[in-house]
Order: C-alpha cells, then sequence, then structure tokens
C-alpha cells in the first residue's frame, strides 16, 4: 500500500466515525455551539442601559383641550430634529450625532404626553441625555405657547437606571443554544441518507439461452 493510499484512509477514518453517529449527536452539537457562543457574546457585549424621561403637553384656559393631544404628537417628532439637539448637546455634554443615534421619542394616542428615551453604556449619561432633550423641547415649545396655546410642561425626569436594559449571557446563551438546534436538525433532515445494501446472495433469472435448453428439454 502506497504512502498516497494509507493517507487517503487516515483521512477517511473520521469521516467514517461521524457517519456512524446517532442523527441526535447533530442536534446536541448545535445547541452545545450555539449556547457556547451566545453566551460567550452576552457576555463580552458592553452592556447597554435606558433612561427615559416624560413631558406633557397642557391646553391654555381659552384653548381646546383636544388640541393637546396633537401637538404632542407634533413635538415627539421634532424632539430628535437638529434644532432641539443642538440645545440639548450642551446640557449632556456629548455631541448632536451621539443624541441622534441614542435618543428616541414615543408618542400615545391618547394622552399628551412626550416620552424620550436614551440608551447609553453609562447609565449616568443615559439620564443625563433624556432629560437634557426633554428640557430643550420643553423649551422651544413654550417659545412659541403665546401662538398654540400649549404649554408643554415636566412630567416625570428621568433617573439612573440600576440595571442594564441590554440582554444577559443567560438569554443570549438560550437564544443561541435554540438557534443551534434548530440550524441541527435542519441539517439533518437535508443529509442524504445511507442506503442498506441487501444481506446474502440475491437470486438471478436464468438466461434467455438457458430457458431455451430447458423447455426443449421437455
Amino acid at each position: 500500500m502506497t504512502d498516497k493510499t494509507s493517507a487517503q484512509h487516515r483521512a477517511a477514518r473520521p469521516l467514517a466515525r461521524a457517519k456512524a453517529l446517532p442523527p441526535w449527536t447533530l442536534v446536541a452539537a448545535g445547541v452545545l455551539a450555539g449556547g457556547v457562543l451566545g453566551g460567550a457574546y452576552g457576555a463580552l457585549k458592553t452592556p447597554a442601559y435606558t433612561a427615559t424621561s416624560y413631558v406633557v403637553a397642557v391646553p391654555a384656559e381659552s384653548s381646546d383641550p383636544s388640541a393637546a393631544l396633537g401637538f404632542a404628537q407634533a413635538y415627539g417628532r421634532v424632539a430628535t430634529q437638529l434644532a432641539v439637539l443642538g440645545d440639548a448637546q450642551v446640557w449632556a455634554g456629548v455631541p448632536v450625532s451621539t443624541l441622534r443615534s441614542s435618543v428616541r421619542t414615543a408618542t400615545s394616542p391618547d394622552a399628551p404626553m412626550v416620552a424620550v428615551t436614551a440608551t447609553s453604556s453609562r447609565p449616568d449619561l443615559a439620564a443625563d441625555m433624556a432629560n437634557a432633550v426633554s428640557r430643550a423641547l420643553t423649551r422651544h415649545a413654550n417659545d412659541t405657547s403665546d401662538a398654540t396655546h400649549v404649554e408643554l410642561e415636566e412630567f416625570a425626569r428621568a433617573v439612573e437606571p440600576t440595571e442594564p436594559s441590554s440582554a444577559s449571557p443567560a438569554l443570549t446563551g438560550l437564544v443561541g443554544a435554540s438557534a443551534g438546534g434548530l440550524l441541527g436538525g435542519m441539517f439533518l433532515l437535508v443529509r442524504p441518507r445511507r442506503t442498506e445494501r441487501p444481506e446474502g446472495p440475491t437470486a438471478s433469472l436464468p438466461s434467455p439461452a438457458v430457458a431455451a435448453d430447458t423447455r426443449g428439454a421437455l
């Protein structure tokens, strides 16, 4: 046997042993690998903290109360515009680009309230950014209150979060294990199946010439 043939046989042995493993080992391996990778991602990723402040639109005495709801929707849309963020950056101590990527607003169809949410790797900075944007938005809204007959007031300040809002390593590990098990199951379904050869000799039919000789002898 040549060296090349021996090398081919040695390379084929692990593949043969892998094919001999039970089918469920593919799913188990996928679950294990996915859980390890997901847990490592959750442990190495920088945690994110979220803080939210609230402002409320208050109509003037001579104004229609329903107008406050409409203005709250409008203020929620302009809260992340450059005019507001330009003032907020002074109080937050971060550039406008950071505020634009870290601050989100939400409004309610039933209440004239605007929620300003900021996310950061530092819990104190998340609260500072949310409060700074709320303060700047309130200032801009009240500069035009004589025309709109609606004032924006602070409802609740953002407080420094004590726990991260990002997923924990346990959760990311669970998600990774589920994804790995799913991929292992899909690979198990699409992999080529082995065909077993029948055991023992098989009966062969007589050739046409032999069959004709047999009929002539009868």
